[in-house]
């Protein structure tokens, strides 16, 4: 009795801390009744703490009620009820009644006998409540964690509506939609995960233990690439003035009863003390706040990982000198992990602790976080199965709608719904083009953007597309043919600029010049060689002109002339040629015998002005005159 009155010491702790502004928020999903026109309309349904909510997406199916297990407390295989739905037909939505066993046992059985979903009716008038799991039941965390489809509870008043039209042979119709169970506002998702570094709490802390480890590596990714900002937290409970003097609130609360957390085998007489497993969850903490400032909050999820493999409870390994060994190995920096640490016996608060209570308290739409683990996505805490799908799910539902990354958009995590009949949107098979986008919400027809080319239209019937370069995509969408090596395309780049069809037949055919183009016979229509020594002969796109005789076509001018008159022509035309390059060889050779001979001259002139007039610097110049007088 010792441990529980420990336990119930410290959630009274907890109880006063937030008394005054306590409040658990139900995370609802959307329920709508599409037929009986008489039950039409929207509903609200809780959405329950286990299974796999589809979250960003809907179910469509139809409503069972069994004529026998009503409340779904035994397996319907032992009253041979199944509830396959047949191919073709919509999935089958079980509505059971609440009580007599586990919500959980409800849905467990009913997924057995073939179940896509279960609704619970509530059994008495009030406000929806979560459907959570048993705690601390081995027997059904056997079968907790094998839950993978998701439940709903509902209102009695309205299960009372749907149970008399399926009584009166009714066929219900209804759709579960979670697209607006998790806000969307932007390209970026912040997220939390409220923890334990105990190793040693039962079903609830290895399943814990099991998701941290497979949802690390999507966790980092979605971390490095900036697509969502995680942030851990860790519960702490405190114990009230009159009690922290005594043994239970001395071995698990630091801080003079500040800071508490329950015994982790409790049993006060072996084993670790709670306050073990404060000082580690504050030394996460702070792993996670170094690790922030050194811009690579990444890292915790490699600390945490490492620290349930290298120090697990068990093989008593769960100490500081082993956490200190984790971080070395890790790199991060001790001393500062120690400094945010700070003093555990000091009479006073503790400053990462007391944000850590303080961020229990809901604020907004969220409420407190009274459950563990918790995982809380948009300030909206999330329901369901702690498991890397549903959880990875949960987040790619926060992101704005064509934001989310790749990671969001792979098989493991949501249906294409583009792969079946393209969505319904505009396709052009030929060019492998579609308008059909896929989100994580569903699909989207808009007209795409392919090679630098715009395609323009209502993306569900038409899309064009526009701009220069945008006969290079399928000739955009004109007619184009290849024939005997000439191509020919109805393709006009600049149709936009000129307000022109896009496409229009090129010269020498007629048609739409979308879907044909015909060759135009301008022999036959008169349109060419018109001259009377002319012959025609039409050709794919064009013609050909010939002449009679010794007469030669000239296109241009759609004449004929002599060939004897050409060649005559081109002979004088050479003679020219010739005699124009002598005339320029013997205007080069006079040119440069005036350039030599007045060369000569002047050094004749200079020769014989220095004999008569000699520089002082200059010495006597040898010149023709002086030779002939010798």
């Amino acid at each position: 009795m010792g441990i529980w009155r420990s336990v119930s010491v410290l959630f009274l702790g907890f109880l006063l801390l937030n008394l005054s502004v306590a409040r658990f928020v139900v995370e609802k999903n959307s329920f709508r009744v599409i037929s009986p026109d008489s039950i039409k309309g929207t509903h609200d349904s809780a959405i329950g703490n286990f299974g796999i909510p589809q979250y960003g997406g809907s179910m469509a199916g139809t409503v069972v009620y069994p004529k026998e297990n009503r409340k779904g407390c035994q397996g319907f295989d032992e009253s041979g009820i199944s509830f396959k739905s047949k191919p073709g037909a919509l999935p089958s939505f079980v509505l059971v009644d609440r009580g007599d066993c586990f919500f959980a046992l409800k849905v467990w059985n009913a997924q057995n006998a073939g179940a896509s979903a279960v609704l619970v009716a509530d059994n008495i008038e009030e406000a929806l409540i979560t459907m959570d799991t048993p705690e601390e039941d081995r027997q059904s965390a056997k079968y907790i964690e094998n839950i993978t489809i998701p439940s709903a509870l509902i209102e009695k008043s309205f299960g009372e509506k749907l149970k008399k039209a399926l009584n009166s042979g009714e066929m219900v119709n209804v759709n579960l939609d979670w697209r607006e169970a998790v806000p969307h506002p932007d390209d970026r998702v912040e997220y939390e995960l409220w923890t334990n570094s105990n190793d040693e709490c039962g079903f609830k802390c290895d399943m814990l233990m099991e998701f941290v480890k497979d949802f690390k590596g999507a966790a980092q990714i979605l971390e490095k690439g900036g697509y969502t900002q995680f942030t851990p937290h860790y519960i702490t409970w405190y114990c009230p003035q009159a009690f922290t003097i005594s043994k239970q609130c001395k071995s698990q609360c630091i801080n003079h009863g500040r800071y508490c957390a329950p015994d982790p085998e409790q049993d006060f007489s072996r084993g670790y003390e709670g306050k073990d497993v404060v000082l580690e969850n504050l030394r996460q903490l702070c792993v996670f706040r170094v690790a922030n400032e050194s811009k690579k909050p990444w890292v915790w999820w490699d600390y945490v990982t490492d620290f349930q493999i290298r120090c697990p409870m068990k093989e008593k390994k769960y100490n500081k000198d082993c956490a200190e060994n984790v971080i070395k190995s890790l790199g991060l920096d001790l001393k500062s992990i120690e400094k945010c640490m700070g003093d555990s016996n000091a009479d006073s608060d503790n400053p990462v602790l007391k944000e850590e209570q303080d961020a229990q308290v809901g604020k907004g739409t969220r409420g407190d976080v009274t459950i563990l683990p918790t995982l809380v996505v948009n300030n909206r805490q999330y329901r369901g199965k702690l498991e890397k799908g549903a959880v990875l799910k949960a987040i790619c539902a926060g992101f704005e709608e064509t934001t989310e990354p790749a990671v969001c958009l792979s098989g493991e995590v949501e249906t294409n719904e583009c792969l079946n009949n393209n969505g319904g949107c505009w396709q052009d098979k030929a060019a492998n083009v579609t308008a059909c986008k896929d989100t994580f919400r569903g699909r989207v027809c808009e007209c795409p953007l392919v090679d630098g080319v715009q395609f323009k239209g209502d993306g569900y019937s038409n899309c064009q597309a526009s701009g220069p370069g945008r006969c290079k995509v399928n000739n955009g969408g004109c007619w184009h043919e290849t024939r005997d090596g000439h191509s020919y395309s109805a393709c006009l780049d600049v149709a936009s600029v000129f307000g022109d069809s896009p496409c229009k037949c090129p010269l020498g055919f007629k048609g739409d010049g979308v879907k044909s183009c015909e060759d135009v016979d301008e022999c036959k229509e008169k349109k060419a060689c018109q001259c009377s020594e002319c012959s025609c002969k039409n050709t794919w796109g064009s013609y050909d002109c010939s002449c009679s005789g010794d007469l030669l076509y000239i296109r241009d001018h759609d004449t004929c002339i002599s060939k004897r008159g050409t060649e005559v022509k081109s002979a004088w035309a050479a003679v020219w040629v010739i005699l124009l390059g002598l005339a320029i060889a013997a205007g080069g050779a006079y040119m440069v015998y005036k350039y030599r001979l007045r060369s000569y001259m002047d050094s004749e002139i200079r020769a014989i002005m220095a004999q008569y007039m000699p520089l002082d610097s200059q010495a006597e110049v040898v010149n023709h005159v002086s030779d002939d007088r010798a």
